[in-house]
């Protein structure tokens, strides 16, 4: 039996179907997302929450001539679905397949690129703004989460486009709040009346007839309107933003097509910006995701039937810092973890539980968890700010100025440091090493496995200034000992000394060096590796003693400004001309795909980085001593 999705070619298609056919398109898609993400991994509950919501989108605005700007853009799987990508969404999150984002160079109706929150709506007013100042006719729609909306950039967008008063929708996406059901139907009467024409041409000729009567007209027009105000602000919940100057519309059923349609409609001919307020269920229609929707937001392969992940619960890094951050936490009282709308991505949801006194989620607001620790640090607190590589770049002035700048002992946890996979370019984390390590007063260490994050994380609080510890998304062996050991700032690990090269790596490339080592053992070549963990400070001393002979540098990070940088920077300061290699990340926007599959691709993988190593020690002539018989 053919599906309605198989015969869909363009979102156009949506105006010829029935709501009776939409509804059952809606079960289709869900069918199709739930499928695909079951196998390929992905965000399964947010995209599951919003498949009506996208398709009354797409029936009232004419993509691509109208841009649409999703917010965070991690929902945009129906999005893709209609807009020619079905046959390709078997491929999604895949190396050489689409993306789970939006990306403009994916489709025209991509109007912007997205993967971190809270800038759908300062795009789409410079859509809006651009749109005006050329005098062309398309409307602007920007759909953001309950939230993305948290984000302080979310609110200097709604405030600037309210200040401007550009034709402007922004459809909110609300998937948490909950409202008593008499407020949302006197709501949605409101808005009715609000968003009809002539309610709107009522109260502009009222307000023109009152300013032209003589000495009472403006006085009573005043009063009216605090009246007017008084039961608004009794009444409406969108009082706030239509202070910012937004006609608010709304709370409507995210899930009910035809009174979606009706109100986008109703909001695509008023004249200003107007936010329409929607309510939908994440995880809407697989009853695994819609109980534990935070768990089934982001996802690996896993089991339609039983919702069960396919994948072995194995020790990561994250879970490691979890660990180690639980018994540091026990002696001392001073520990404070903080995060940002990431408690369980972090591994601060057991420290939640514990010290929930100590725990402080701040929501989408990276520079202002920052700024939070670096205040509780000035009055004695010992903050753990943990973030994602990719999310800290939000915040990075704030590091520069409220941290590093009076010396406060923050630390900083950035999980996901390196390649994290089938989310893509938004969310690999490869320019901390950097952009941290030019920041003055900062320590800086990478740690090869588990064991070492533990260690860091015990050194972190012994130090009187800020402590950054980066640490990928992969798994990796830990020891977890009674007595942690202190790792001296500036001070690498010699694992072993070769004749032929040494290796210098930072974190998870230690093991792939050791591996690196092993291969080319085989063929008589004397490899030494070098653990680097302190990146700021360097071993100095060291890596000039090791100078006299060629050095391969091996990062989990663009190669621009990283480890292999800071090692030239060192032996040039010291005067030393050595041989160096350098194999890292190349400096673009690697794209999604496992990280195995990214690391065969980029040249990382272990037969790659032996042959690129072999050829290095052909060009300086070193031959191995063959074994005598």
């Amino acid at each position: 039996m053919s599906r309605l999705l198989d015969k869909l070619t363009n979102p156009s298609d949506l105006r010829a179907y029935s709501y009776h056919e939409l509804n059952i398109l809606a079960k289709e898609i869900r069918e199709e997302i739930l499928y695909t993400v079951s196998l390929n991994g992905g965000h399964l509950a947010p995209n599951l929450g919003v498949v009506e919501l996208t398709l009354a989108v797409h029936r009232v605005f004419e993509s691509p001539k109208d841009k649409l700007v999703w917010d965070v853009g991690h929902q945009c799987y129906t999005h893709k679905l209609l807009t020619g990508r079905r046959d390709a969404f078997f491929s999604l999150r895949q190396l050489d397949g689409i993306s789970g984002f939006p990306k403009p160079e994916e489709s025209i109706h991509d109007a912007f690129a997205t993967g971190h929150s809270s800038t759908s709506i300062s795009a789409a007013l410079g859509m809006a703004t651009s749109r005006d100042l050329s005098n062309e006719d398309y409307k602007v729609v920007a759909i953001i989460g309950d939230g993305s909306i948290t984000g302080g950039m979310a609110y200097e967008g709604l405030n600037h486009a309210g200040h401007l008063k550009s034709d402007l929708t922004v459809i909110l996406n609300d998937n948490e709040m909950s409202i008593a059901q008499n407020v949302g139907a006197l709501s949605r009467y409101l808005s009715d009346l609000r968003a009809a024409p002539s309610y709107s041409k009522f109260k502009s000729n009222v307000q023109n007839a009152l300013d032209r009567v003589p000495l009472v007209g403006k006085p009573l027009a005043k009063v009216i309107e605090k009246t007017k105000n008084m039961f608004k602000y009794m009444l409406v919940p969108g009082v706030f933003f239509e202070e910012l100057g937004f006609t608010y519309l709304g709370p409507i059923d995210g899930h009910n097509i035809q009174q979606m349609c009706k109100v986008f409609s109703e909001a695509a001919a008023i004249k200003g910006p107007v936010l329409v307020h929607v309510i939908t269920k994440k995880g809407k229609g697989y009853i695994p995701a819609e109980e534990s929707p935070s768990k089934f937001h982001g996802v690996g392969p896993f089991d339609i039937e039983t919702g069960k992940s396919k994948a072995e619960s194995k020790t990561t890094f994250t879970s490691c810092f979890a660990k180690a951050l639980l018994d540091e936490a026990s002696q001392n009282e001073d520990i404070v973890g903080i995060t940002a709308a990431m408690t369980e991505g972090t591994g601060l949801l057991e420290f939640s539980r514990k010290y929930p006194e100590r725990f402080f989620d701040v929501a989408i607001a990276e520079q202002h968890a920052v700024t939070f620790a670096a205040g509780l640090a000035a009055r004695g607190k010992r903050p753990v700010v943990a973030i994602y590589s990719t999310f800290l770049q939000r915040a990075y002035d704030q590091i520069i100025h409220d941290v590093c700048l009076s010396n406060l002992p923050v630390v900083f946890a950035i999980d996901r440091a390196g390649l994290v996979g089938s989310d893509g370019p938004t969310h690999h984390g490869i320019f901390d090493l950097s952009f941290l390590r030019t920041v003055p007063n900062l320590v800086l260490f990478s740690p090869k496995d588990g064991t070492e994050v533990a260690d860091m994380l015990h050194t972190a609080f012994q130090l009187d200034c800020p402590v950054a510890i980066r640490y990928p998304k992969q798994e990796t062996a830990m020891v977890f000992p009674r007595n942690r050991r202190y790792i001296t700032p500036g001070k690498a690990e010699v694992l072993s000394r070769g004749r032929h090269v040494n290796i210098v790596a930072e974190g998870i490339m230690v093991d792939l060096a050791l591996k690196v080592q092993s291969e080319l053992a085989k063929e008589s070549f004397d490899i030494g590796v070098v653990n680097i963990r302190s990146i700021k400070p360097l071993d100095e001393t060291l890596l000039c003693s090791l100078a006299d002979q060629p050095l391969v540098c091996l990062e989990n990070n663009t190669l621009d400004g990283g480890l292999g940088s800071a090692v030239l920077e060192a032996l040039n300061r010291n005067g030393i001309s050595a041989k160096v290699k350098c194999i890292g990340l190349p400096n673009s926007f690697i794209p999604s795909g496992s990280i195995s599959d990214l690391n065969q691709y980029l040249g990382l993988d272990l037969e790659s980085v032996t042959e690129s190593i072999k050829q290095f020690l052909g060009l300086m002539r070193i031959v191995p001593e063959v074994a005598s018989k």
